[in-house]
C-alpha cells in the first residue's frame, strides 16, 4: 500500500510540476509582453513630446520581412549540336554557384540528340542563368513559376522555438528526477518530442534549400533531318524513277501471281478436256468426214480443188 500511495503522489508531483512550469513561462511570456506594451506605449508620449516641441522627424520604418519564394523553371531550346550544349549549360550553372542534379541523353531515329538536364543555381544568378540557357539557340518553350513559402517557413521556424523548449523543459525535469519511474516516464515524453523537432528541422532544411537555389529544367534538342522527298523538289531523278518502276513491276507481278493461282483450278480442267478431244473427240469427226475413194475401172474423171468430179457441159449438135 505505502509503494502505491509513493508511485501515486509522485505521479500528482510529476503533473504539479509540468503545470506549473507551463504557468511560469506563460507568466514570463506575459511579463514580456508587459514591457513591451508599455514600452509601445512610451514611444507615443516621446514622439507627442518631439512633436510638441517642434522637431519634424519621421519616424522610423519598420524593416519588411524576408520574403522566401521557390522558383522554378522550364526551358525547351533547339541547338545543332546537343553534345556541345551541354557542356555550354554545365559550364553556366557551375560558374553560378549551382550544380547538375540530374539529366539525361537519348538519340532519337538514330538521327539526332535529345538531352533533359536539371539545374539548381543560387536565387540571385536565376534570372541571369535563364536569361543565358535560353540565348544557346532556338527557344521552343518557356514557363517559369515562383511559389511564396514565407507564412510556411515562418510557422516551421516558430514550432521549432516551442519545440526546444518543450525538449529543455523535459530535461529540467529529468535533471531534478529522483525515482527510477519518474526517469523513465520522463525519458518516453523527450524520446517523441525530439523526434517532432527533427522532423521539423528536416523540414525546415528541405524549405531552405528550395528557397536558395532555383531549379531550371534544361531539354535540348537537335533539328531532324528532312526526308529525300522534302530535299528534292520538282521531278524525281533518275535514282527515284527506277526505284519507282521497280515497285511497280514487283507490284504487278505479285497481283499476276494472285490471279494465276486463283485460275490454276479452272486451267487444269480445261487442259484435261482439250486433251479429251485431241486424243479421243478428234480422230472419229475426222473419220467421218473423209471423202469416198473413187470407184474402179472408171476412166480418170477432172475433179476439183474439192475432190469432187468434174461434169463436163453438154455439147451442142450443129445446126444442120
Amino acid at each position: 500500500m505505502r509503494a502505491a500511495r509513493t508511485r501515486t503522489a509522485a505521479a500528482v508531483l510529476l503533473t504539479a510540476s509540468l503545470v506549473l512550469t507551463g504557468c511560469g513561462a506563460g507568466a514570463t511570456e506575459s511579463a514580456s509582453d508587459g514591457k513591451a506594451d508599455g514600452m509601445a506605449a512610451a514611444k507615443p508620449a516621446d514622439g507627442a513630446a518631439d512633436s510638441a516641441s517642434g522637431a519634424a522627424g519621421k519616424p522610423a520604418s519598420k524593416a519588411p520581412a524576408r520574403q522566401h519564394v521557390i522558383r522554378t523553371a522550364e526551358l525547351s531550346v533547339e541547338v545543332k549540336d546537343a553534345a556541345k550544349a551541354l557542356v555550354t549549360a554545365r559550364r553556366v550553372a557551375t560558374d553560378a554557384g549551382g550544380h547538375v542534379e540530374n539529366e539525361t541523353t537519348e538519340r532519337v531515329d538514330g538521327t539526332h540528340l535529345t538531352s533533359q538536364i536539371v539545374l539548381r543555381v543560387p536565387q540571385e544568378r536565376y534570372d541571369s542563368v535563364l536569361t543565358e540557357l535560353a540565348g544557346a539557340g532556338k527557344l521552343l518553350d518557356r514557363r517559369a513559376s515562383a511559389k511564396d513559402v514565407t507564412d510556411q517557413v515562418v510557422d516551421v521556424e516558430s514550432r521549432i522555438a516551442t519545440q526546444r523548449a518543450s525538449v529543455a523543459r523535459v530535461r529540467a525535469l529529468m535533471d531534478r528526477a529522483e525515482k527510477l519511474s519518474d526517469v523513465v516516464t520522463l525519458e518516453g515524453e523527450l524520446s517523441r518530442r525530439q523526434a517532432d523537432l527533427e522532423a521539423l528541422l528536416a523540414q525546415q532544411a528541405s524549405l531552405k534549400d528550395s528557397t536558395t537555389m532555383a531549379t531550371i529544367t534544361l531539354r535540348l534538342s537537335e533539328p531532324e533531318e528532312p526526308s529525300a522527298e522534302e530535299r528534292e523538289e520538282g521531278r524525281p531523278g533518275f535514282g527515284d524513277a527506277l526505284g519507282g518502276g521497280w515497285n511497280a513491276l514487283v507490284g504487278a507481278a505479285a497481283w499476276v501471281g494472285i490471279v494465276l493461282t486463283a485460275l490454276a483450278p479452272w486451267l487444269a480442267v480445261a487442259l484435261i478436256l482439250f486433251v479429251l478431244w485431241r486424243r479421243l473427240v478428234r480422230p472419229r469427226l475426222a473419220a467421218r468426214t473423209r471423202p469416198a475413194d473413187a470407184v474402179p475401172g472408171l476412166p480418170d474423171t477432172p475433179r476439183n480443188a474439192a475432190g469432187a468430179p468434174v461434169v463436163p457441159a453438154p455439147q451442142e449438135s450443129p445446126e444442120k
